[in-house]
């Protein structure tokens, strides 16, 4: 195989970046359920959103339109980092002895070092363009956050982050990029809420969550009308942003003739794989593609592999309307992983239907095998990846290894979702062995969604 006509990075020009988000919604054959007011139990309008969202995100999270194009002031931000590069992972398949062929697109070339500025930007500029001026947000290992605070210093705006407190104390330096661009961060639960500190007060030693940290958000933007609230995954506009990743991998991938047998993203609430998958699930849809689409989650906080498509919240007080969802259960604590995107007890609406319909799949594995397997292609391809990111490279090597058993030579397409520089406590921390696994019980999982029964929340 001649590597002139396959080379190592496949790069698109800037003026192809493309000009239109795409949305899923568009192409489902079963839309998703619309989320519910917890109260009435109705369908949410467009004013019950009105106190948190700017109305031109209220317009695409309910939008079918199948593009949505790309303001000019988001593209030519995009222009610092995008398009990102698709490279083909020579050496990872030669130290998995592979027939298959390995890419992956790599989004840690971003000012942030994630794929997170893709929305952010978004977001940042849809508030500032109807005068918002004030901003908060939840993050869990800090890849949001950061990327939010780049994004809100650009276009002049204050924003108040809600971390997940095991990841602020496992990740200082995240809290030091956000201070860099502005950004002012606490440690989620926090004394700044009602929200947190009740949870702190029932329980001083709380390591957080992503559903706390949502709560503090919302608590704290819905008490002021100057301010509004920003999500950096599982809702659909937010997932319409991250598509940019999946047509720029198209379009690369057709530039040396190929196409993925397999697709494959890490899952916490959605935006990294909706990013990559999307495009490539419309192709399964619309023109019969039979591309396998994977979200691979962490052992420990497995919502899409052993939890129920239910309505719950999407936070962990219940401040949020009611989101039909693949969910462990609000209530849910997950164990304090390295991998802090990941830990989030539920899934986004759209993701969790197409699940539910069978045109994606999903994945469970445990914390030693993603940092071993993050290592492995840190050696092979020189990048170390996010712990996060590494549950999809965890996958890209079981699928590399089935195709080696099977003699099938098969292309697999992964998001590499971030670099993993400012984890390396992490990694030290699994060389010297000090990382373990973690696997919910079957009557914990049990015992969170007794309380959505108890609550009263329809089931779809």
């Amino acid at each position: 195989m001649s590597t002139k006509k396959h080379p190592k990075k496949i790069y698109l020009p800037e003026d192809r970046l493309p000009k239109a988000w795409y949305n899923m919604v568009a192409d489902m054959p079963n839309k998703p359920l619309p989320p519910l007011h917890p109260a009435t139990k109705q369908p949410v309008g467009p004013d019950d959103l009105a106190p948190l969202f700017p109305m031109a995100l209220i317009q695409q999270e309910v939008s079918t339109e199948r593009y949505i194009e790309i303001p000019e002031p988001v593209r030519e931000i995009y222009k610092i980092w995008r398009p990102s590069p698709l490279i083909r992972a020579y050496n990872l398949e030669k130290a998995l002895d592979t027939p298959a062929k390995i890419y992956y697109k790599y989004e840690g070339v971003s000012p942030a070092g994630s794929h997170k500025p893709n929305t952010a930007v978004a977001q940042a500029f849809y508030n500032a363009s109807e005068g918002v001026k004030r901003l908060t947000t939840e993050t869990g290992a800090g890849q949001w956050g950061s990327a939010l605070s780049y994004a809100t210093q650009l276009f002049d705006i204050d924003l108040q982050v809600f971390m997940v407190k095991v990841s602020y104390n496992q990740k200082p330096y995240r809290k030091t990029m956000m201070n860099i661009w502005k950004g002012k961060v606490v440690p989620s639960p926090s004394e700044l809420t009602e929200t947190g500190r009740k949870i702190l007060a029932e329980d001083p030693d709380n390591p957080g969550s992503l559903g706390i940290a949502i709560s503090e958000a919302i608590e704290m933007a819905v008490k002021d009308p100057q301010t509004k609230y920003a999500l950096g995954s599982v809702l659909n506009h937010v997932l319409l942003h991250q598509t940019v990743i999946g047509l720029e991998a198209k379009e690369q991938m057709e530039m040396v003739d190929a196409y993925p047998d397999v697709v494959i993203g890490c899952f916490g609430g959605g935006s990294n794989f909706a990013g990559i998958s999307f495009p490539f699930v419309r192709d399964k849809i619309v023109e019969g593609k039979q591309t396998r689409i994977i979200a691979v989650e962490p052992q420990s906080c497995p919502k899409l592999t052993r939890g129920q498509f239910r309505y719950d919240f999407g936070d962990t007080i219940g401040m949020t309307p009611l989101i039909p969802m693949f969910t462990l259960g609000h209530n849910f604590m997950p164990p304090a992983i390295h991998a802090g995107g990941l830990r989030y007890h539920g899934a986004g609406a759209i993701v969790s239907q197409l699940l539910k319909d069978g045109l994606i799949e999903a994945e469970a594995v445990p914390q030693l095998e993603s940092f071993e397997a993050g290592i492995l292609f840190a050696q092979t391809e020189g990048i170390i990846p996010a712990p996060e990111s590494t549950h999809a490279v965890v996958q890209t090597v079981r699928e590399a290894l089935k195709a080696k058993e099977e003699g099938k030579e098969i292309t697999i397409l992964f998001n590499l979702s971030g670099h993993g520089h400012i984890d390396l406590g992490a990694y030290e921390q699994y060389l010297n062995q000090h990382i373990h696994n973690y696997e919910v019980t079957d009557e914990q999982i049990a015992e969170n969604l007794k309380v959505l029964d108890e609550m009263g929340f329809p089931k779809p």
